[in-house]
């Protein structure tokens, strides 16, 4: 019995991933998801328009239907994490799954509450992933670069944005004690003073709160100066970090490795639902290029080897 559980698990983890092409009832799966996130998505636009209050009913029922698919599909991603995440726990493969970006955005888009039905729309994040709209290099495409240039990049765009704050925090102060005695209304209190700084240093202007004396005009003059520089700080780090990604992937080649293999994966292989870091780290193998569903992908250290992908190997060098 407990076997027979494993295989049925097994399988509706299988189903519910991205499927692959030769998985009939895993793209139907894929398929009923973009459905019913277009449905969803579509109600909730349509629900904003007058003309159509005939049909709030209709619009309820696919709303709840929807959602109540949505949460269907979260627990069972829950239910089945430890296969996503096979090297480790069950526990820790749930806390993984649920801080990571797909599970968070599962919960926003479930949250029953009216200010975040907005949150819905991030579901098209996952319709793109099953059309494979955004291609660099497959699998490490757009989405990875940006998260590894973040990553890399943190320590710099935290020190940019702590300047940032501290500038918006004296251009803010500064303006309140110079504009409040003669504007009350307008600069009540030092939110106000931020509120102001926040739309001039990220020039925005909306020109709902603005100085009139000549002191608060020369501060907004030097604040505006200041925050067009520093603003530009971090873009150009996350600039320069895509740069080094693209180059670096450009030439990334294979270090201290041994002839290259080709080897089919089965799902009885040794490599089947291991992450490329497992392999790199515990048994020196390095997955130099996957290739799955027609397309070659440079792998990320977290990409799981799946059953029927193709996978261009190295073993380390013993020095």
């Amino acid at each position: 019995m407990p076997k027979d559980k494993n295989n049925l698990k097994k399988r509706i983890f299988d189903i519910i991933q991205i499927g692959k092409k030769n998985d009939i009832v895993s793209r139907l799966f894929d398929f009923t998801i973009v459905l019913a996130i277009t449905l969803n998505i579509s109600v909730l636009f349509l629900e904003t328009f007058d003309e159509l209050k005939d049909m709030q009913g209709f619009f309820t029922i696919i709303e709840i239907c929807t959602v109540a698919f949505f949460c269907v599909e979260y627990a069972l991603r829950i239910w089945t994490a430890e296969y996503l995440y096979s090297n480790l726990s069950r526990d820790k493969a749930v806390v993984k799954f649920l801080f990571s970006f797909d599970g968070i955005v599962d919960f926003l888009t479930i949250l029953p509450a009216y200010y975040f039905t907005g949150f819905v729309a991030f579901r098209l994040l996952r319709v793109i992933r099953i059309f494979r709209l955004f291609r660099i290099n497959a699998a490490y495409d757009s989405f990875n670069v940006i998260k590894t240039v973040i990553v890399e990049k943190r320590n710099q765009i935290l020190s940019s944005v702590f300047i940032i704050i501290i500038l918006m925090l004296a251009s803010s102060m500064s303006m309140y004690a110079i504009e409040h005695s003669v504007q009350p209304e307008a600069f009540r209190n030092a939110f106000s003073g931020i509120w102001w700084s926040l739309s001039t240093i990220f020039t925005v202007g909306y020109g709902d709160i603005y100085p009139i004396t000549v002191a608060g005009k020369i501060l907004a003059i030097f604040t505006t100066f200041l925050g067009v520089g520093v603003v530009a700080i971090p873009t150009g780090i996350i600039s320069a970090g895509f740069v080094e990604q693209y180059t670096a992937l450009s030439s990334k080649a294979p270090v201290n490795m041994t002839k290259t293999e080709v080897t089919t994966v089965d799902e009885g292989s040794f490599y089947c639902n291991k992450t490329v870091e497992r392999l790199y780290k515990e048994y020196d193998i390095k997955v130099q290029v996957l290739i799955r569903n027609g397309a070659a992908i440079i792998p990320a250290k977290d990409m799981m080897v799946e059953d029927d992908d193709i996978i261009v190997i190295g073993r380390k060098i013993q020095q």
